[in-house]
């Protein structure tokens, strides 16, 4: 006597069944996890590199203005030739305060809930 079930595994229904829900999940898992962590990769690469390059700006920008206030300004010879290291030092560290300012009042601060007050 034959099983009832028999039919469907000698149609290899239930088999196909359980092949297409394992490929899907595979698909859904790829696409859910693998595919956002590339994404991340790429978009922190990409924002590594931006980095540099304007680190790399900044430092060549500094060193243009040290230039041009040594060399075409005459104020700053003899016992003054220190201060156009001061001028670019004071600079530069305005601009990383300005940056810095900028990162902690960024948008991910104004997301941030705002306490409540408690009477």
């Amino acid at each position: 006597m034959a099983s009832p079930w028999r039919k469907f595994i000698e149609q290899n229904s239930l088999r196909r069944d359980f092949e297409e829900l394992r490929d899907l999940s595979v698909q859904y898992v790829k696409e859910e996890t693998v595919d956002p962590i590339k994404d991340l990769g790429r978009y922190a690469a990409f924002g590594a590199l931006g980095s540099l390059f304007v680190g790399l700006g900044s430092l060549l920008f500094l060193v243009g203005l040290l230039r041009i206030l040594q060399t075409e300004t005459a104020v700053f010879h003899g016992n003054l030739s220190w201060v156009p290291y001061l001028i670019v030092i004071v600079f530069a560290l305005a601009i990383l305060g300005i940056v810095a300012w900028r990162v902690v009042s960024g948008p991910a601060q104004r997301r941030l809930p705002k306490p409540e007050k408690t009477p």
